[in-house]
């Protein structure tokens, strides 16, 4: 993207609103903002602090006060900037009606893998983050992970540059906004199937014009629950009792699969027509016997080649939106 701002002013824009601030908790994980309309989330820093220079004036400010910290390079502000604009967003109705609720036996905190795993095998893999009991899927995958304090068999995060342009598929933290690196990561991401997700995550549609392809970002089933656990330092406890993951896909995932199935019927056609060349290169033989299955591939790829440019059309808004 050539404005790397250009997310932040869109965040904004989308969540703009003059709500009281009811509550504001800074957990050890996790930074929770709650209005009498809603409530968001947002990962805490790693780096701690003893104390904070605007601790106990946030209550009573609107929204919109708030949400602006979303610029801040001060982690702590765009934690609390970041809880604000998803306290603003919510859940868009039109998304919770394609939001897939995840239900799977892998612990809560890995759902999202454990719900992408078919799609994943056989494909090189790219996490930005080490998430909790991630190495179960080492023996399964082609998995890198990227971490900014690596451990065991991590990568490095300056290793991103190297790494994103050949995965296929790309997990990014939520957190990844208000750390600013987003942008970037994106960027480096725009050829693989890229999966936003963690609580972080704000319900936007818009997020496709970044490149985002799916959104796995979580849903408030229990609300007093998740106020206790992020108030008392819970991290991936709060899957087990406030929340749920939910995943979106904004379209261009579909886009991904239809252009790589083209490619693929693409090159099985020009193999028929190899084999029909050679047919009829030898004299006296009949019809080729597999014409009609030229045919079908003809047919097909046309169909494909209309699903393509619908879905091109509702992504740059030439169309009907999705």
């Amino acid at each position: 993207m050539s404005n790397a701002w250009e997310i932040y002013d869109l965040l904004q824009d989308c969540a703009a609103s003059d709500a009281r601030i009811e509550e504001v908790l800074f957990g050890v994980a996790w930074t929770l903002c709650h209005t009498a309309d809603g409530t968001g989330l947002a990962m805490s820093p790693a780096t701690s602090v003893r104390t904070l220079p605007w601790a106990g004036s946030l209550a009573d400010n609107t929204l919109r006060d708030l949400q602006s910290w979303i610029r801040a390079w001060d982690p702590h502000q765009a934690a609390v900037g970041m809880a604000a604009i998803n306290a603003g967003i919510g859940c868009p109705a039109e998304l919770a009606r394609h939001a897939v609720a995840l239900d799977n036996d892998a612990p809560p905190n890995l759902a999202v893998f454990e719900y992408f795993l078919p799609r994943l095998r056989g494909k090189r893999v790219a996490v930005v983050g080490r998430y909790p009991g991630i190495e179960r899927y080492a023996g399964v995958l082609d998995l890198t992970i990227l971490e900014r304090y690596p451990g065991a068999g991590d990568l490095p995060d300056p290793a991103c540059e190297y790494v994103l342009p050949e995965a296929e598929w790309v997990f990014v933290t939520g957190s990844s906004i208000p750390n600013k690196t987003f942008p970037r990561l994106a960027a480096l991401a725009r050829d693989a199937n890229l999966v936003l997700m963690g609580p972080t995550v704000p319900w936007l549609r818009e997020l496709r014009e970044f490149g985002v392809d799916f959104l796995a970002g979580t849903r408030i089933v229990d609300e007093t629950s998740l106020r206790r656990t992020v108030a008392e330092g819970g991290g991936t406890r709060i899957f087990g009792t406030g929340l749920a993951y939910h995943v979106v896909d904004l379209g261009q995932g579909e886009m991904n699969w239809v252009r790589s199935t083209i490619s693929d019927l693409v090159g099985y056609r020009e193999r028929l027509k190899h084999e029909m060349e050679a047919w009829y290169t030898a004299p006296g033989r009949g019809t080729f016997p597999r014409a009609e299955e030229l045919l079908r591939l003809d047919r097909e790829l046309s169909e494909l080649d209309s699903q393509f440019k619908r879905l091109w059309d509702a992504r740059h808004g030439s169309g009907v939106a999705m």
